[in-house]
Formats: structure tokens, sequence, C-alpha cells
């Protein structure tokens, strides 16, 4: 049976690199520092880790007692020297570069208490877009969400005890390496404990420290980089699939809904994506003319009357990556993005995203291509036919039928019409009339999407675009509508 953090063979040997907070995360009074090592080696030995491992403990060294530094040092643990306010920002530093010099296959661990605070939103990001493995450990558990998707967790004196009586027996026969003491202020190294302690002690030190500060604030990585990239090989061809949420962004008055597939094809198609795009437009369609959505039927849009998001589960089970996932909604980030990021971070899905307005803050979400919602319809040529008028819409059937088969060819849905809530496909838009008007469809419509949960919905989307310009304000991930 599968163990979670269990690991896959490729990166069963490959390197593991340590970044641990010697603050938040305390060698515990009486424990020899010289199991630290081999108490972590035997944690990632128990999933079938055997790679090198690296190991790198921060903080202020100074309030370090001798023989720990000692024990460390014996056991190939580096130990860096860092005021304690910058011990984040010098850790996630050495991450990115270590990143830089080790593509993956590789294994990361971070030892800290600051991981969901901290260092979270980033390294999120960074994992959506790369394929290493990421471990966490911290003395403190946090209750809260976090977007941030781990192969493993450990509490620290979890971690530590691991296999004690085993780890005991290797204390003895462990590898004796003298691990590199370093000051970053100074550009010091050594590898005596001595020489280490002497030189923290100096004036010039002292000085140095303070003209060579470490800033506190960590320097994300991601923050900078830009949108709208090109396709990447494995993706261009592959398959992209659209969850349209026609409540946040719906038709513009006067646009023909037949332009909507060639529209999104043709923004596609831009960034060099030419794989089969399937469209599925979610909404209350109780709400919605007939001959808008006879006119998206018409081009291999699928209807469904649900909230978005209902349906994702089941497809990444039979769609495996590489695939491009393409979301329309105004409520990505405030109800879903924390549960999204964890799945891209798992599957490495592609993402694109079209809204309404522009996001107020960036979103931990890694995206290939965004898009406001009106301009994107405007990059499609026009559907030419002789239906302009709605009033007068009639739909051909000859010719829905050539585009259905089309669709059908490049793999997209033609069950036109359904209602997601009751688990019920419709052959015609009468019949998925018939249906919302029914009462069965009212009793499920109730048990499943109750009218408090749909004013809780339009409160937090009313909160979010009255704070569209406050940089300070934060939603939290809201679960409530997870399944919806």
């Amino acid at each position: 049976m599968y163990k979670r953090g269990a690991a896959k063979p490729e990166y069963a040997t490959a390197k593991i690199a340590v970044w641990w907070d010697m603050k938040c995360c305390p060698i515990p009074e009486g424990y020899d520092a010289r199991l630290v090592r081999p108490s972590i080696e035997a944690a990632f030995n128990e999933l079938g880790y055997s790679g090198p491992v690296s190991i790198t403990g921060y903080g202020d060294q100074r309030q370090t007692p001798c023989h720990i530094l000692r024990g460390l040092s014996s056991t190939g643990v580096a130990v860096a020297q860092i005021k304690s306010e910058s011990t984040c920002s010098l850790m996630y530093s050495n991450m990115l570069e270590w990143r830089d010099h080790n593509p993956p296959p590789a294994t990361m661990m971070l030892i800290s208490d600051q991981w969901q605070d901290v260092f979270s939103w980033d390294l999120a990001r960074l994992q959506q877009h790369t394929k290493y493995n990421l471990f966490l450990s911290y003395s403190t558990k946090s209750n809260i969400g976090s977007a941030l998707e781990p192969c493993g967790k450990w509490t620290w004196t979890k971690l530590l005890a691991t296999k004690r009586e085993l780890v005991q027996d290797q204390k003895c026969c462990s590898r004796e390496l003298s691990a590199m003491f370093y000051c970053k202020s100074c550009s010091y190294q050594g590898q005596s404990v001595e020489g280490f302690r002497k030189h923290l002690s100096t004036r010039k030190h002292a000085v140095r420290e303070v003209t060579n500060r470490i800033h506190p604030e960590l320097d994300y990585l991601t923050r900078t980089w830009a949108k709208d990239y090109p396709a990447k090989p494995e993706y261009a061809t592959a398959q992209i699939a659209v969850w349209w949420d026609m409540m946040d962004c719906p038709i513009p008055e006067g646009y023909d809904a037949r332009q909507v597939r060639p529209s999104l094809e043709a923004a596609f198609k831009k960034l060099g994506y030419s794989g089969p795009v399937s469209i599925t437009a979610y909404g209350d369609h109780n709400k919605t003319p007939d001959y808008i959505l006879r006119e998206l039927s018409s081009t291999g849009v699928e209807v469904i009357y649900s909230r978005m998001f209902r349906n994702l589960s089941e497809w990444k089970d039979s769609n495996p990556p590489p695939a491009t996932i393409m979301l329309i909604s105004d409520a990505v980030e405030v109800m879903f993005s924390g549960a999204l990021a964890r799945l891209l971070q798992e599957t490495k899905y592609n993402l694109f995203l079209a809204y309404s307005y522009r996001p107020y803050k960036m979103s931990v979400l890694l995206t290939s291509a965004e898009w406001l919602w009106e301009s994107l319809l405007l990059a499609g040529v026009f559907f030419s036919s002789p239906y302009h008028h709605p009033l007068t819409f009639e739909t051909n059937d000859a010719t829905r039928r050539h585009v259905l088969g089309k669709c059908s060819e490049r793999g997209e849905s033609t069950k036109m019409f359904s209602c997601s809530v009751c688990i019920c496909d419709c052959k015609s838009l009468e019949d998925l009339r018939t249906h919302l008007s029914s009462e069965d469809h009212a009793v499920l419509q109730e048990r499943h999407y109750p009218e408090v949960i749909r004013m809780k919905y339009r409160c937090i989307k009313q909160c979010q675009k009255a704070s569209f310009s406050n940089d300070d304000y934060r939603f939290s991930d809201m679960g409530f509508l997870s399944n919806s």
C-alpha cells in the first residue's frame, strides 16, 4: 500500500537538502546533538529515501552551547550564523540558490515554525512550477489551512525520536564529518568550533553584522514572474478543459454567444496551444435566456446547472497531466485558491485564469496566462452565421450536428445540457427547463446548496469587490463551498 510521502523511483536516491531554524526548533535539553542527522536520515529511510543528505542549521550561534556545535559538526551538519530576525531570509535565499544548482528530481526539507506565515506563499507557487519533493517539520502545529502541499510532515520532537533505539546503535559508527561553520555577513568560513566562536566575538564581526545586514524580509522569487508564457512542448497539444462561471462572467449584452469558443481558441492559439478544447458553462440557468443556451450548445459548449468545481475532482481522475485547466470566474482567489494550489502542486497541471476585473493582490496560484473576460471575448474572429438577432435565432440541425461531430473528434463533450446537482443529463434545452422547474430538483438544490451558503457566497463576493483597492485586506480560504 502506498504510504504518503513514500519515495518515487526518481527521488529515492536523489539529493536531500535540509534547512533548519534552530531557534524555532531547538535541540531539546539533554538530547545528543549527534543524533540530529541520523534521526532525520532514519525518517527518510522509512519512506524509501537513501540519497545524500545535506543539513544546515541557522541561528544566532553565540547563544548555542559549544558541545551542541561540536555534536552537529561531527556528523556533517553545517552551522550558519545569522541574527534571529533575518533567519528566514537567509534560509530562503540559500534554498533558492541551492535550487539553481540542483535541478529536480531532488528533495527539500524545511524545519521551521515560520513555514506557513513566511515561506508558504512563494514556495507554493514554486512547487506548482517545479517537481521537487518538499517535506516540513515544526515544533508548533498550525490549525489554519495552507496553500502549501508538502509530501510529508513531522513535528520536530517526533522527527528527533525516529527509531531512537536504532539511531542510538548507529551513533558511534556515524560518519565523522567536519562540516562548515559560516557567517554570511562577514563571508567567514571555518571548520573548528573554537575559530568560529572567536570570529563571532570580534569587533570586525560586530561591525559587519550591521553594515552588511541581511534584510529580514524574504525576496519572493515568483512575485516578478510574468504571465502569458508561450506553451511548453508537453502542453502545446494537450487537452484544455475550461470551467466557466456564467454568474461571475456573463456574456455581455449584444455579444453573440457563438463567438465564445472561437474567441477562447484564438487566444490559446496565440500562445502556441492547439490541443482539443472542452468548455463547460456553469450557473443558475433558470436566469440564462434560451437563445444564449442554444447558441452555446451549437458550438459544443456544455451547459451545466450548478456552481463551478463540482466536477473538477472527477475530471482530474480520468485526465492526468499534461493538460491545461482554465477557470473563468471572479471567485477563484477568494473561495478556492488554497485547495486548487495544493492540487496543482500534486499534479502539475497548467493553469489559465480569466475574470471580470483585476484581482486586488497576486494570487498563490501560478498561472501560464490570465485575461480580463471581456478582452478575451474580443480575441476571436466573428462567428459568421445568418442568425444575428437573438429573437430570430433558430438552430440549423445539420450545422449543429456538424459542430458536435467536430467537438466529438476533438474529445469534447456532446452532453449539451445537464444538472450536476441532480446528476441528470438532458437531451434538449426544453428537457433542461422542465427539469429545473421540477419539485425534485428544488429539493436536491436546497439540500446540496442551501440558501444560507448562497447568501455567504454573495456576501463574500461583495466584500471582495468593495476591497478591490485595499492591499491590506486578506481573505481566508473558505472551505464550505469546496465541494459545491
